[in-house]
Formats: structure tokens, C-alpha cells, sequence
């Protein structure tokens, strides 16, 4: 069963407390927790207040910078990240984000040796609490701050080099939509996927990530949901609106239109 949530980078400007109130309002069933939110209201107190209003964390997010590209060192970012898949194992999320972090001033090659060690670090204390470790490529257009990963081959390559079953990615139609043969490349992917995000965009990102409304932009999100759905595909559909484009637009019409569009994605689908 196709299950909606909407991301809290979504509501940027509201508290935890307001991301949980007001999506439990509006009927949004689950959230994707961002830790710079969930860290100002503590995590504990996080985990009860979202059971208190009936609203499941669909992933937390998120860690990584493992190339040094944010100033700490690997050691303080493989830190960060274990204490990330515990507070991720608290909240009964199951998926943590991660950016590889830029290649900055390494070679390719090590950028990735830096990526592997993090991973093959951090995969058996995922896999004893039941955490997906899940890498998310972003387009070219807007990757160079977080993550050298750019393509579905770059995340594939690296989780086919850990072989680990908690080794995953996370599919974002933002940035992998534009390619022109993505949806029949679904099935093929869908071992890989611990998590679908849903944004439209009118254009390539050129620099700051620029998303639309739902369906108002030119990527194929009905036939990319359609797709994950036909082929057993059953995580969470998380919604990520962000950019220039929705600074005007009221987080109260943002989580209306996004469970609307998200209904009629999956208009028939029978439970």
C-alpha cells in the first residue's frame, strides 16, 4: 500500500513540535524527521510526541560529509552517523539519509574509498537495529555542496561494493526524473530503493534546488509512482517541496496539495 509523508525541509520555517501538530492536522500520516529540528526538541521527547499525535517517521535525515567537505574529519563524521542510526532506530524510522559529502580536494577514487570505509563501518550496527543506510545522488546541477554521487550508476556502484542487504539509496524524482528512460529503469532499481521522494521541477536545477507543486512541473511522476507501485514497491512516497519557486505559497496549502496529488497518484489503488 502506497503510504504518503511529507518532509520537514517542506514546512522549513516551523518548529518539530509545529511540523507534528500541524501535519497530524492535516492528515498527513507520516513525516520525514530532519535532525536539526528533532535535535532542538530532543529526541525522546520527539519519539513520544509523534506517537502522541499518530504521525510515523518515514526516514530521518540526515548524515555523511564523510570526505571532509562540511569540516569535520571522517572519524567526527562516521561519530555522527552511528548516533544518527540509533536516534533512527528510536523513531522506528527505516531509513537513514546519507550524502557522501563533495570530492573536494580528493581524487575520485578516493572519494569513494572514503565513502566505502564510512559505510562498511557503520552497516553492522544498521543491520543489528534494523536501519537502512540509504545514499541519495543528487542531479549535477545542485550536487556539488553534498554529495559527489550524480547518477544512478555512481549510488549503484558503491552499494554494489559494499554488498550489504542495509546498503540502499534513496530515489528522488527531482534529481533522477530528467532522464529520459527512467521509469522503465524502475524494476531494475527497485532492490536498491529504501525510499521514493516525490518533487516536480519545470527545469534542471542550476545551482539551488528550485521545486514545484506537484504535477505543475515536467517530470513523470504518475508513471515513476505507477511503476514503483506495480513492482511491489512498499515504503514511503515523501514529499519535498523547496525553492524559490514555493517561498510565497503557505506550508498549509504545501501539505493540502501535496496529499491531494499524492491521492490521485494512487487513485484506485485498493488495501
Amino acid at each position: 500500500m502506497a503510504r504518503l509523508s511529507v518532509n520537514e525541509t517542506t514546512t522549513f520555517r516551523w518548529s518539530f513540535e509545529e511540523d507534528v501538530i500541524r501535519y497530524a492536522e492535516a492528515g498527513i500520516p507520516a513525516m520525514g524527521v530532519w535532525r536539526h529540528k528533532l535535535s532542538d526538541f530532543g529526541v525522546a521527547r520527539g519519539v513520544e510526541f509523534l506517537a502522541e499525535h499518530g504521525v510515523e517517521a518515514s526516514h530521518l535525515f540526515w548524515v555523511g560529509g564523510f570526505t571532509g567537505s562540511d569540516g569535520r574529519s571522517f572519524r567526527e563524521s562516521v561519530e555522527d552517523a552511528q548516533e544518527a542510526i540509533r536516534e533512527a532506530a528510536e523513531l522506528q524510522a527505516g531509513s537513514l539519509v546519507l550524502y557522501s559529502g563533495a570530492r573536494g580536494c580528493h581524487t575520485a577514487n578516493h572519494a569513494r574509498r572514503l565513502l566505502k570505509l564510512a559505510l562498511e563501518e557503520l552497516l553492522p550496527q544498521a543491520d543489528a537495529l534494523g536501519v537502512d543506510l540509504a545514499l541519495e545522488p543528487m542531479h549535477p546541477g545542485c550536487a556539488a555542496e553534498w554529495t559527489f554521487l550524480t547518477s544512478l550508476e555512481d549510488a549503484l556502484q558503491v552499494i554494489d561494493q559494499v554488498s550489504h542487504p542495509r546498503a540502499k539509496m534513496v530515489f528522488d524524482v527531482y534529481h533522477l526524473g530528467h532522464h529520459p528512460e527512467i521509469v522503465a529503469r524502475v524494476p531494475e532499481l527497485l532492490p536498491y530503493v529504501a525510499l521514493v521522494q516525490l518533487g516536480d521541477a519545470q527545469a534542471p536545477p542550476q545551482g539551488e534546488q528550485n521545486r514545484c507543486l506537484l504535477g505543475q512541473g515536467a517530470l513523470p511522476l504518475g508513471p515513476l509512482v505507477e511503476a514503483f507501485r506495480q513492482g511491489g514497491y512498499d515504503g514511503y512516497y515523501d514529499v519535498e517541496l523547496l525553492g524559490e519557486a514555493l517561498e510565497e505559497t503557505s506550508y498549509e496549502m504545501l501539505l493540502d496539495h501535496a496529499k491531494e496529488s499524492f491521492a490521485r497518484m494512487v487513485e484506485g489503488e485498493t488495501s
